[in-house]
């Protein structure tokens, strides 16, 4: 590995970003568009809609699909789809709008402990929460890895829970040649820009059920079941058709990018495995992974901390991500609950503080990433 010197601080002015959309080349996005200007229909269901729902469902190996605007509206709508109320328990370690997608719906979201080997749900710790005014369980399959689906399920039906799954990072993503997101009664999808599949904004939910469904196609549609009848409160977040017309291109290009994740991926892993002071996730047998992430667990015996990392990075042009720092229970208006307290969340705090997520994208250059492990190699010296 070369020092630095004046060739890589030439190259350092050339930012790095922990993630860059991937974008289809755009002479091939021309039809999709050149077709919406001929049919003027940009919106509520047309076909490209239809077709990226149908084509999606296939791809992902799910029985039914509804597409939405964003990831986040689709989390808020699972939520009316089920009626869900009371208490709901969740993760400290996430995005946030996770924990939001709770509040926007009145619940009173219960905060647990996670697994510090994966970074999910601790089911241990699910169970020991369980109230009368318990009525659900949303995951979420952190980086991609899946949660213990199976004793989840367990728990959920002891107790009479339903089972929601933030999949925001899952899209894709197999155990033993099955798609992770047919577990739970509904996996919420992130199609925003940054996520391995995008379609600029845009998200889904995956039911297993035909009613179900039609029961989240009306609520995302203000509650039309036709033009003169509304069957319930409904909201605004259909997907739009030039979404959709984005989905499907992707479609075509996703699995190579797939694969060129994983390839980055394993660089990393190669050049930290001597350093027992860094630690990558690694992925159980029998899963076929999408490398959503690359988060970076820095130890307390690293010669330099977390943030000093992140700082020297950024230094050199490199934005890496303290993906999730803090924890959404540390926030104003999630601190104050009981579930909240910092000594309740010792697994959650550590990943917090200890994790940073670096560069992982199809188009990101290999002297870059190259660049970027010798930087945090330095460190380890």
């Amino acid at each position: 590995m070369q020092p630095l010197g004046a060739q890589d601080d030439m190259i350092s002015q050339r930012p790095v970003f922990v993630t860059e959309p991937h974008l289809p080349p755009l002479q091939e996005f021309i039809p999709y568009l050149e077709k919406l200007w001929a049919s003027k229909r940009l919106t509520n269901g047309g076909p490209f809609h239809e077709q990226l729902e149908k084509e999606l469902a296939a791809y992902l190996g799910v029985q039914h699909l509804s597409l939405f605007s964003n990831g986040t509206i689709a989390l808020v709508t699972a939520l009316q789809a089920l009626r869900i109320s009371g208490e709901v328990i969740t993760t400290p370690y996430t995005f946030v709008a996770t924990a939001h997608s709770l509040i926007w719906n009145n619940i009173k979201p219960v905060f647990v402990d996670v697994d510090p080997g994966t970074c999910n749900l601790d089911p241990a710790r699910i169970e020991e929460a369980i109230t009368p005014a318990t009525t659900a369980i949303l995951p979420v399959h952190c980086y991609g890895l899946p949660c213990d689906v199976d004793r989840i399920q367990r728990i959920a039906d002891t107790y009479g829970l339903k089972v929601i799954y933030d999949a925001a990072h899952a899209f894709g993503v197999k155990q033993d040649g099955a798609s992770i997101l047919n577990h739970g009664d509904l996996s919420v999808l992130s199609f925003h820009a940054t996520k391995v599949f995008n379609t600029f904004e845009g998200g889904a939910i995956i039911c297993p059920d035909a009613k179900i469904k039609q029961r989240i196609d009306y609520l995302k549609n203000f509650g039309f079941a036709d033009e003169v009848t509304v069957v319930a409160p409904g909201i605004n977040g259909k997907m739009n058709e030039v979404s959709a017309a984005m989905g499907l291109l992707q479609l075509q290009h996703v699995d190579q990018a797939l694969v060129t994740r994983a390839a980055i991926h394993r660089r990393y892993q190669d050049a930290f495995a001597d350093v027992p002071s860094l630690r990558l996730l690694q992925a159980p047998t029998g899963l076929e992974w999408n490398h959503a992430y690359c988060p970076l667990f820095v130890g307390p015996d690293h010669p330099v901390s977390r943030d000093a990392l992140y700082a020297l990075l950024k230094k050199h042009g490199i934005h890496a991500r303290r993906y999730f720092y803090p924890l959404v229970s540390s926030f104003p208006m999630y601190r104050g609950l009981p579930s909240a307290a910092p000594e309740h969340l010792p697994h959650a705090q550590t990943l917090a503080d200890q994790v940073i997520c670096l560069p992982i994208y199809p188009t990101l250059r290999a002297e870059d990433q190259e660049r970027l492990i010798g930087i945090i190699l330095q460190t380890a010296r």
